[in-house]
């Protein structure tokens, strides 16, 4: 085993989660809330900006909340890249007076059991110890966000919501970091046709990362100073600094037809698009600094009591493949007030082998006269 191998995975995570100076933009700097949430909306490519009407829509259109009668509930798991992730969304959703709606949503994706070699390493021989794996302990990388929603409907046709977002990522022990901002958006909703808006990070959000550089302190003294070892005498390695770097604003745009089939039953079709700013352009549509991220997908339901469902939740090009389309396909059932929705992807895409996303969302409305939503 040589040093190389025995350095520990929190390092690696590190060097892939922090930026390397202050106030930096970062591309991917909320990345675990990119995945999306409702196996429906994901079933149907995440193309669901200008249609969500539900709790879920505190996640993709705050402004959809103001559609919501009665109390709603939703919570959704999915696994990501083979099952290495796992993501966990749950929220609520209650309409408070006649034309305002409040929400409350928390989102967990976490890769747990990330090994720790560093008391693996015998410091004071330079080599690893007898029995390197009794040394070696594990720990969870965790991201999780807060949002506190709020909708408001100006009338038949127009709604907006706004929501404030706090993140708290961690990697064991060893970093961790806050994050604040706010998202906004709006509603068009016609008898058919439909469009909306939400900027994500409106507000721009600001990542302070810290590190505790007691967490990477080995087992040992060292006989020169006479107090424990450090990482960077042991490995050569300096360690990361704390530091805040930018998530910049995102505009989503959404549209969606609801076209009848027969008596009762409907085909959707929805069409998003996302605009990013943070220089986005490996794989990416884009105009220099200004990256375009297309969705879209369709869903047919039959009776409003099954579903069938398919979509593109990620339209790229790239330079060996041409385009790329990263499918996905669902279903789902009602089952009256309870709603039940699958959804199967192939979230790395076409050209990945970073395996498939299995989602699973449940959503619940307490259809109670005395829950409704009040007239005055």
């Amino acid at each position: 085993m040589t040093v190389h191998r025995i350095i520990p995975t929190v390092l690696i995570a590190l060097v892939y989660c922090m930026p390397v100076s202050a106030q930096r933009v970062a591309k991917y700097g909320a990345d675990f809330l990119a995945g999306g949430v409702d196996a429906r909306a994901l079933a149907m490519g995440g193309a669901n900006v200008g249609q969500t009407r539900n709790v879920n829509s505190v996640y993709w259109n705050p402004a959809g909340l103001a559609h919501t009668e009665y109390p709603e509930v939703a919570y959704m798991h999915a696994e990501r890249f083979a099952g290495i992730v796992s993501f966990d969304f749950a929220a609520i959703a209650y309409p408070v007076t006649r034309n305002s709606t409040v929400g409350l949503s928390f989102f967990r994706s976490g890769v747990n059991d990330i090994k720790n070699t560093l008391n693996a390493w015998d410091a004071e021989r330079n080599r690893p110890k007898a029995n390197p794996e009794t040394y070696i302990t594990s720990f969870s990388a965790a991201d999780i966000a807060f949002l506190l929603s709020y909708a408001r409907r100006l009338n038949q046709r127009f709604t907006f919501g706004a929501s404030g977002k706090i993140i708290r990522r961690t990697i064991g022990d060893f970093a961790d970091a806050w994050g604040y901002s706010i998202d906004a958006g709006a509603q068009w909703t016609g008898s058919r046709f439909m469009v909306g808006v939400q900027v994500q990070d409106l507000s721009t959000m600001l990542q302070s990362w810290s590190v505790n550089p007691s967490a990477f302190l080995i087992e040992g003294v060292n006989p020169d100073s006479g107090e424990p070892y450090t990482f960077i005498e042991v490995f050569d390695q300096d360690l990361p600094t704390g530091d805040t770097f930018i998530v910049l604003p995102v505009v989503r745009l959404g549209s969606a037809l609801i076209v009848p089939v027969g008596t009762r039953s409907t085909v959707t079709l929805g069409l998003d698009l996302d605009i990013a700013f943070d220089g986005q352009q490996a794989d990416a549509f884009n105009l220099g600094e200004i990256s375009f991220h297309p969705r879209g997908g369709a869903e047919f339901s039959f009776r409003d009591l099954v579903a069938l469902r398919a979509g593109g939740n990620r339209i790229s090009q790239t330079d060996s493949y041409g385009l790329d389309i990263v499918p996905s396909v669902g279903t789902g059932i009602r089952l009256g007030p309870l709603s039940i929705d699958y959804g199967f992807g192939d979230f790395g895409g076409l050209v990945s082998d970073l395996g498939y996303s299995h989602r699973i969302s449940v959503h619940f409305t307490w259809k109670q006269e005395r829950f409704r939503r009040p007239l005055e």
